[in-house]
C-alpha cells in the first residue's frame, strides 16, 4: 500500500517582522491547477514574529487555530481520495464556476460551450451532480435544443459535434485533476463530424475583393491576410508586431494558435507584410472587431459581385486550396495551417485533386 500523505503546519520568515504559515506535504501530492507535484501550499495567514502584547498574542492563537483547522481538513481531503471515501465539501464544489475559469485560457468555443452548459442546467451546478446520466442529458439537450440567440432552428451538426468535443476535454481536465473519481468519458459516446462543403474564393475572386473598397478598411486587410497566410480571425486579432520577426530569407510569425495551441513558424511574404501596415507597437490590426465579420463583410463581399455565402474562415480555406491547387504538398500545407493531423488537411487536396478531373474526363458520350 503506497503510504499515507501526511500533512505538516509550517512557518516562515518573511519581512515585517512576520512569520507565514503554510502546509508541508509528504509525499509531495499535485497541484490540481498546474498538474505538477508540490510540497507546499501557502495558506495567506501571517503571524506577529514578536507579539508585543496581549491582543498579538490572541491575534497569534486564533490564526494559528485557523491554520490547523485547515491542516486537518486537507488531511481529510487527502485521505478520502486515497481510500476512495465520500468527500462531501467536494461534492459541494460550484462545477460551473470551475468551467468559466476554464474558458480563461482556452479557444473562444469553451465559453460558447460554457454559455449552453450553463443555459442547460439552469446557471447551477454541483460537482456531486456531475453523473454519467447528467452528462448525457446535456448531450441531448445539445442534439435538441435550439440556439441561444433569437434565430429559428437548431444548431448546426458539426457545431454540436465540436460543442461535445469540447465538453468532454473538461471532463478529461476534471478527472485528471482528480475532482472526479472516476473518468466520465469511458461512457459517454462521441458525436461524429459530417462532411460538409468546403466554401472558397477562386484566386480571380480574391482580386476582385483586392479591387472592392470596404466600409472598413481594417476588415479588407486583415480579410486579404487571412487569403494570403491562413490565419484564423482569433490568431490575427491577437497577432502583435512582437511575433513578426526577421529571419535569414525573409519574414516569419512566430506565435502559439489560439484553437489548437500549437507553436508556429509561419513564413510570411512581403505582399502580406504590406497589409500589416506601417510597423509599430502592440496589435497589427488593432481596430479589427468581431463584429465587422457579419454584416460589414457580407455587404463588401456582395460589392465585390460574389453571391455565395463567404464568411471569414472561408478566407482561410481559400489559402489552403489556392496552395493544394499550385501543387504544394499536403504535408506542408497541414504545417502551414498548423493542423495536427493530415487528416485535417486532405480535404482541401480533394477539392483540387487533378485526377479525379481527368478521371471524370475519360467518359464520354459525344
Amino acid at each position: 500500500m503506497d503510504t499515507c500523505t501526511k500533512v505538516f503546519l509550517r512557518r516562515k520568515e518573511i519581512s515585517g517582522g512576520r512569520l507565514s504559515l503554510y502546509l508541508d506535504f509528504y509525499p509531495p501530492i499535485r497541484n490540481p491547477h498546474t498538474n505538477r507535484l508540490s510540497r507546499r501550499e501557502g495558506l495567506g495567514i501571517y503571524l506577529y514574529a514578536n507579539p508585543q502584547s496581549a491582543r498579538e498574542r490572541e491575534f497569534n492563537a486564533s490564526m494559528e487555530e485557523k491554520a490547523e483547522a485547515i491542516r486537518c481538513r486537507r488531511f481529510e481531503q487527502l485521505l478520502n481520495e486515497q481510500f476512495g471515501f465520500l468527500d462531501k465539501e467536494k461534492m459541494r464544489m460550484d462545477f460551473l464556476d470551475y468551467f468559466r475559469k476554464k474558458c480563461y485560457k482556452k479557444h473562444q468555443k469553451w465559453k460558447v460551450v460554457y454559455e449552453h452548459f450553463s443555459d442547460f442546467c439552469r446557471g447551477k451546478c454541483l460537482l456531486g451532480e456531475v453523473t454519467e446520466d447528467f452528462c448525457k442529458r446535456f448531450q441531448k439537450y445539445l442534439l435538441e435544443g435550439g440556439r441561444r440567440d433569437d434565430r429559428k432552428g437548431t444548431l448546426a451538426h458539426n457545431s454540436i459535434a465540436g460543442y461535445w468535443s469540447t465538453f468532454r476535454a473538461l471532463l478529461k481536465e476534471a478527472y485528471q485533476e482528480k475532482l472526479l473519481r472516476e473518468n466520465i468519458n469511458d461512457y459517454l459516446t462521441k458525436i461524429e463530424w459530417k462532411d460538409t462543403k468546403i466554401e472558397f474564393l477562386s484566386l480571380d475572386e480574391v482580386k476582385k475583393l483586392a479591387a472592392t473598397p470596404c466600409k472598413h478598411e481594417v476588415l479588407k486587410r486583415a480579410a486579404l491576410f487571412s487569403c494570403l497566410t491562413g490565419l484564423r480571425i482569433s490568431d490575427i486579432q491577437q497577432l502583435s508586431w512582437d511575433h513578426i520577426i526577421k529571419a535569414e530569407d525573409g519574414y516569419v510569425m512566430r506565435l502559439r494558435t489560439e484553437k489548437t495551441e500549437e507553436e508556429a513558424n509561419l513564413p510570411i511574404t512581403e505582399e502580406a507584410l504590406e497589409l500589416c501596415g506601417e510597423r509599430s507597437e502592440g496589435l497589427v490590426f488593432k481596430e479589427l472587431k468581431r463584429s465587422m465579420i457579419n454584416y460589414p463583410l457580407k455587404a463588401w463581399i456582395a460589392e465585390a459581385g460574389i453571391t455565395r455565402r463567404i464568411t471569414f474562415h472561408c478566407f482561410r480555406h481559400t489559402y489552403a486550396t489556392l496552395l493544394s491547387h499550385n501543387g504544394v504538398p499536403i504535408y506542408t500545407i497541414s504545417k502551414m495551417l498548423t493542423h495536427r493531423s493530415v487528416k485535417n488537411t486532405q480535404k482541401y487536396a480533394e477539392v483540387t485533386d487533378p485526377d479525379k478531373r481527368s478521371a471524370a474526363k475519360t467518359i464520354s458520350l459525344k
